[in-house]
């Protein structure tokens, strides 16, 4: 790759930093896609000794793509997202990796497959983690920025997700019990 290829894609994923989620901060500031990204990759990281037989360089890897698609649609609430959403993103996406050098788009489009057909260790921690992120970021946004859904969307997501996993299901369920905790407080 050209130093000018790496730099097209670089200034087209730095949109990223720009593209609001429905999520705020602990301190109310609206948080960007690619702040979510990199912590789902920092939460893979430090998870490498309770998944040893995991390629958790795969994992980070995953995490800090999984939504780069959002370049070019903006980040869609998992509860509002449709189908006709998600085939538009995925449609902008494969168009921007296929024209990439032809060794990246490969490397990339194995990984977006894996990750879509959710058969390997490596791609089910990655979406566990996507989704925990989420969760753990909501808990630590003011209360009055949660829309009316997610108070009972915080108590139910992703538990299907991390059956997979025993320290997962133990990690979700510490997440529920600071979601019960941050709502009674409200009361």
């Amino acid at each position: 790759m050209n130093v000018r290829e790496y730099l097209e894609i670089l200034h087209t994923a730095e949109r990223l930093k720009d593209t609001p989620r429905h999520c705020t901060t602990s301190q109310g500031r609206v948080e960007s896609v690619a702040e979510h990204s990199w912590r789902a990759a920092l939460m893979a990281l430090l998870l490498r000794s309770e998944f040893p037989r995991a390629d958790m360089d795969k994992v980070v890897d995953m995490c800090l793509i999984h939504d780069l698609g959002e370049c070019f649609t903006g980040d869609i609430p998992t509860f509002a997202k449709t189908n006709a959403d998600r085939d538009t993103e995925d449609s902008l996406l494969g168009q921007w990796v296929s024209s990439m050098p032809a060794e990246l788009s490969g490397r990339l489009s194995a990984l977006y497959a894996e990750m879509q057909a959710q058969k390997t260790i490596e791609s089910r921690i990655y979406r566990a983690l996507d989704k925990l992120e989420a969760l753990i970021q909501h808990n630590e946004s003011p209360l009055e920025t949660w829309s009316e859904n997610e108070f009972e969307l915080n108590k139910t997501y992703a538990f299907d997700t991390v059956e997979f996993s025993q320290w997962l299901v133990e990690l979700r369920k510490a997440v529920l019990e600071d979601t019960l905790e941050k709502i009674d407080d409200r009361s």
